[in-house]
């Protein structure tokens, strides 16, 4: 116990300093920026938390990103003052490079987002209600429509590369991938992550990456957004679990959907968070022959009595709806439809064609009945 003691007595050692970290000089703006700690590092370099010395209108403190490989670095300064007006983009406040004896640095001066990405905010707060995640992605999608207007593909829009900031305010970074498309084909699907691509891109069954694998990235932010999550991807037969109105669980399906079914562009899917599309009202038919049926929901008689009655009447089954189909024949909603009762896989494709000027009547199975009683 003495001995125990005595040691406790004694001066305890000096902690060794930590490495000394370098001031930066820009050559550009004339400003220095004091490396004051790592807070981030990966393939693309390492980033720091700094202050500015003779700060001016630059906050007290910012971040430096510095990069040892010219392409990223080329890529994030060009689209940095691309989106300069753009208020959900974090902010770049200066670019230069340092050439040293054994290496160069590629620096960037950006906004400091203080609560860090999205990734760590939502592992310290959760879940987020509807009404603050469309108000935060209609912002991003803003900038992304800059983007995507311009002909340009972001391909890297996970939520390690949105940040949140003062305010809790998110905004978009990180664009070391980002690239102009020379068509509306698309770019090499050459470069983007696993964990965020379409299926289809990451399997390698499609070689080009377009605005609409940049759409399907924002729905699986929407989807996080609302979980709380952002550990594995939304599936699509998980929608309906989601924690949000019928409306916006019809738009976060058509982003993870079907390719050819997703929306185009940024654009597209903005018009789309503003305006829900009409209900589906019961119209009438006079006669079946020659028109094109297709079937949902549950009927009260089995559904090969239903298409076999529908042939005899001189119409022509379709298992699926599509840009032809003249009729659907609706019966009792399923529970598990993806957003309540109007939002069945069928009915969401039928209120997408009618978007597009394709007229689908949708009647009951009552006046089904009717109709192709009238042919015996």
């Amino acid at each position: 116990m003495t001995r125990f003691v005595t040691q406790l007595r004694k001066k305890a050692a000096p902690v060794p300093p930590g490495p000394v970290l370098p001031t930066l000089y820009s050559n550009e703006s004339g400003r220095s920026y004091r490396l004051d700690r790592l807070i981030g590092k990966g393939g693309f370099g390492e980033i720091y938390l700094a202050t500015p010395t003779s700060a001016g209108s630059l906050p007290p403190h910012v971040c430096v990103k510095i990069s040892y490989r010219l392409t990223g670095w080329l890529r994030e300064a060009y689209f940095a003052e691309l989106l300069a007006r753009q208020a959900r983009a974090l902010r770049v406040f200066d670019r230069f490079v340092q050439v040293e004896a054994t290496n160069t640095r590629y620096c960037l001066v950006m906004e400091y987002a203080e609560h860090g990405d999205l990734g760590a905010w939502l592992g310290a707060k959760g879940g987020q209600p509807e009404k603050f995640v469309r108000h935060e992605i209609a912002a991003i999608l803003e900038t992304l429509d800059v983007l995507h207007r311009g002909q340009a593909l972001h391909r890297d829009l996970t939520p390690f590369n949105v940040f949140v900031c003062a305010h809790e305010v998110l905004k978009l970074g990180d664009f070391g991938i980002a690239t102009h498309q020379a068509s509306r084909r698309g770019v090499t699907a050459d470069a983007f992550n696993p964990l965020g691509a379409p299926t289809e891109i990451a399997w390698g069954k499609v070689r080009k990456w377009q605005q609409r694998d940049d759409v399907y990235q924002v729905g699986q932010l929407i989807a996080m957004l609302l979980r709380g999550d952002v550990h594995s991807p939304m599936r699509t037969r998980d929608v309906r679990r989601l924690p949000c109105s019928d409306h916006l669980k019809e738009v976060i399906h058509r982003c993870l959907g079907a390719r050819g079914k997703r929306y185009q562009s940024a654009g597209e899917m903005i018009d789309a968070l503003q305006n829900p599309p009409k209900q589906l009202h019961k119209g009438v038919v006079k006669t079946l022959k020659g028109r094109r049926v297709s079937f949902t929901g549950f009927l009260k008689r089995p559904r090969r009595d239903a298409i076999a009655a529908a042939r005899r009447s001189g119409a022509v089954f379709q298992a699926s709806p599509g840009p032809s189909t003249d009729i659907l024949v609706r019966g009792r909603p399923n529970a598990l439809q993806i957003a309540g009762k109007d939002g069945g896989l069928k009915l969401m494709e039928i209120k997408r064609l009618a978007a597009k000027g394709h007229r689908v009547t949708v009647i009951g199975e009552a006046q089904f009945w009717k109709l192709v009683a009238r042919r015996r």
